[in-house]
């Protein structure tokens, strides 16, 4: 171990002691004062007589304080990164390799194996107190016995890696349970993670605000140190990996940041509309290494990767990796839009062969019927306008892409196009507010209940869609519609960019570039000679939902 971890660990250590030492200043000071007044040393008078009973009063009051402040730290449980339990009976496989490899760094085996739905891997203590029901601190004067940690591996490492590729990224990762061994080291940790599951705690609590203060305080002034502390350790344990398996850690970062760009992709392209419709796409790894795959093909990497795909895959290693992956899909979608615990009538898996027909042609029509109902919202505003189907008379007009494209081209386009896109913004904006509010109060209840073991849901946010892209996505939609419901046209997936048209069988990828036309020129003539050639009737309605 680096010498530096030890000695940063013992300063944060040495700041723990300096608030017992404040802490039990004014006791001190009391004994002192009680003791010399019993003995004579201390005179008896007026002044002597005043400070013994403030000097006690302020003591009694500085115990109470720092007794509540460390029932509170050693109670608050720190959050837990919420993952997927792998018992050993479900991958024996995997165990052994990581038992192994623990063997060959000279260092202890993690005490169990967990899978995140991210790419990236770390150790984590899983030993604080307050984890454990019923458990009890040990005895002060006792030295406690250290557990080794969990070991989280990214679960598309697992889809993606090969046996070999994962063994060599997970060296220094595992190399770490040598300094997480070390008695000092240990307890640093320890009192860090209860200062800052304290400061949790007290912010959602008013009455612990000088719960929250004193913890925060103490952050403070050991977070300079704790930083230094984990970079010794990640600097021993990177050092101590180096003999192991050298040049695969090469090639196994390069996949790591394949995957990494695989896999953001694949969730905000891919799944993210699926979910947004109340459906989760249950097996998020297997899609990934479909996506990598598409991914290498198109940049020339093909053959080099035939080889490297032909080797064992990490998910071998799983008795049976299917189950596993839909845990970590279901895991990814709580964590990524807040989707609940279980499924339901509008929460249910979803599998790759039917996401075009169940999500695609969906997402298409939810967004054909909002353009429509933007449309009418203008055409009430300007009822002689242009856009009404012919012989239908007055009401409401018919949802083809006739009408769109005589409404956006033309001179008089561009005002309706930036029209639709406030319209469209406003509505997209409410949806998502009504999302957030939906995933929130689901988020409360995990809190309350399945979720009560300190694992807390994160709600990252896709960036949000300018007018200009929304507009072109639900013309586009509108288009995909009238392909599907009246040239033969299917919905399909393509696992980098997502929903997908399919015309003949082949994704036609062309229809982006005539619809940019039409919004952003006014041009209509590139769609309409598109629809012609593709067979799409523009004056037939579409089936909307």
């Amino acid at each position: 171990m680096a010498p530096t971890a030890r000695a940063r660990a013992l300063a944060v250590l040495r700041v723990r002691g300096a608030a017992l030492a404040v802490a039990l200043l004014p006791a001190a000071a009391a004994v002192v004062l009680t003791v010399g007044t019993a003995t004579g040393h201390v005179p008896r008078g007026s002044a002597w007589d005043v400070a013994r009973p403030a000097v006690t009063a302020l003591a009694v009051l500085s115990l109470l304080l720092a007794a509540g402040v460390a029932a509170v730290v050693a109670r608050a449980r720190p959050a837990l990164s919420p993952t997927v339990p792998i018992p050993e009976g479900t991958a024996p496989d995997l165990y052994r390799l990581v038992r192994d490899l623990a063997d060959r760094l000279g260092v202890p085996a993690p005490s169990a194996i967990a899978l995140t739905p991210d790419c990236d891997s770390w150790l984590e203590d899983r030993t604080h107190p307050a984890h454990g029901p019923g458990r009890r601190p040990l005895p002060r004067l006792r030295r406690r016995a250290v557990t080794a940690p969990v070991l989280v591996i990214g679960s598309p490492f697992l889809w993606w890696m090969r046996v070999s590729e994962l063994r060599a990224l997970l060296a220094p990762v595992v190399a770490g349970t040598g300094p997480a061994a070390h008695p000092d080291i240990a307890a640093a940790r320890r009192f860090v993670r209860g200062l800052d599951a304290a400061v949790a705690v007290a912010a959602d609590r008013r009455w612990l605000a000088f719960v929250g203060w004193v913890a925060r305080l103490l952050l403070r002034a050991c977070r300079d140190h704790a930083a230094e502390m984990e970079r010794g350790v990640a600097a021993a344990a990177s050092e101590r990996a180096q003999a192991v398996d050298y040049g695969l850690r090469i090639v196994a970062q390069e996949q790591v940041g394949l995957a990494y760009a695989g896999w953001d992709r694949l969730l905000n392209r891919v799944a993210l509309p699926a979910w947004r419709m109340g459906r989760w796409p249950s097996r998020l790894d297997a899609g990934v290494v479909s996506a990598l795959t598409e991914l290498s093909r198109r940049d020339r990497l093909a053959e080099g990767f035939a080889s490297r795909l032909g080797e064992r895959p990490a998910c071998d290693l799983l008795e049976e990796p299917g189950l596993i992956d839909e845990a970590a899909s279901l895991l990814a979608a709580r964590l990524f839009h807040g989707g609940p615990a279980e499924t339901g009538p509008d929460w249910s898996p979803v599998a790759w062969s039917q996401y075009p027909e169940e999500v695609v042609d969906r997402k298409w029509r939810l967004e054909a019927a909002r353009l429509h109902r933007a449309l009418d919202v203008l055409d009430d505003i300007t009822p002689h306008g242009p856009g009404r189907a012919p012989g239908r008379g007055p009401g409401p007009a018919a949802p083809t892409v006739a009408r769109v494209l005589d409404r956006l081209s033309g001179p008089a386009g561009g005002g309706v196009g930036e029209e639709l896109e406030v319209r469209l913004t406003a509505e997209v904006a409410r949806e998502a507010a009504r999302e957030e509010r939906a995933a929130r109060r689901g988020a409360s209840v995990a809190a309350a209940g399945s979720w009560a073991d300190g694992l807390a849901p994160l709600f990252p946010l896709q960036p949000p869609r300018s007018g200009r892209e929304l507009l072109a996505d639900h013309v586009t939609a509108m288009v995909c519609c009238a392909a599907v419901d009246t040239a033969g046209a299917t919905p399909g997936l393509d696992w980098l960019d997502g929903p997908a048209l399919l015309v003949g069988g082949t994704r036609r990828g062309d229809l982006t570039r005539t619809v940019l036309s039409l919004i952003e020129d006014g041009d209509g003539e590139p769609l309409r000679a598109w629809l012609g050639e593709v067979g799409v009737r523009p004056e037939k309605p579409v089936r909307l939902v």
